[in-house]
């Protein structure tokens, strides 16, 4: 695995980590944290910038969502199911994401990035469901960039042993989670208030 990403970003740079993390987030077989956290790693040796490598893995992922939030709206749930199985999708994890897109909504669009199989299904599911573009985006590209300073950030401070960030995963994705669910909460309270009071004034 560290042989084919040294190969692909050494040969494109930073459009191939547009490119990679953009049909990672649609359910291509791209190791989309591994991808991540490799570019950190890159950063830490000085062979990328750090603004720079940010900047293209968030249009990476902005794309990638994107494309998948207006497949949801073209295609419609029938389509997952017949070909999310041939993207690595399941139909037990299709029908988890249902599940917890049905309870948390919106929420699920931020924190779906960080679970596996569920950050490939949660914008086709806001497309599905007919969410407006400006509730999608506002969730969902949050979420794809703090997706993305996480990852690249660990690679950064991890340097070589940048590998093991499955192990972190691992270990550790279910503090990482609660942590960012209690955040999710704090913002969402505090996200509520304002729009309240802004109807109230008006």
């Amino acid at each position: 695995m560290e042989q084919h990403l040294h190969h692909f970003i050494e040969q494109f740079g930073y459009i191939g980590i547009m490119v990679a993390l953009a049909g990672g987030v649609i359910g291509l077989p791209v190791p989309d944290e591994v991808l991540l956290t490799y570019v950190g790693y890159n950063v830490f040796t000085g062979a990328m910038s750090y603004p720079a490598a940010l900047g293209c893995s968030f249009i990476g992922a902005l794309l990638g969502i994107s494309v998948s939030y207006y497949l949801g709206i073209r295609l419609g749930t029938s389509f997952l199911h017949k070909f999310g199985p041939k993207m690595h999708m399941s139909e037990k994890r299709i029908e988890q994401a249902k599940v917890l897109f049905a309870k948390m909504g919106p929420f699920l669009l931020f924190i779906g990035y960080f679970v596996p199989g569920i950050r490939h299904v949660s914008a086709f599911l806001a497309g599905t469901n007919e969410y407006r573009f400006k509730k999608f985006a506002a969730y969902a590209y949050t979420g794809a960039f703090f997706w993305v300073f996480t990852f690249t950030t660990f690679g950064r401070i991890l340097g070589r042993d940048w590998k093991n960030i499955r192990h972190y995963m691992e270990h550790y994705s279910l503090y990482l989670l609660g942590i960012l669910m209690i955040g999710l909460l704090i913002a969402g309270y505090v996200y509520y208030q304002r729009i309240t009071t802004k109807e109230n004034a008006s």
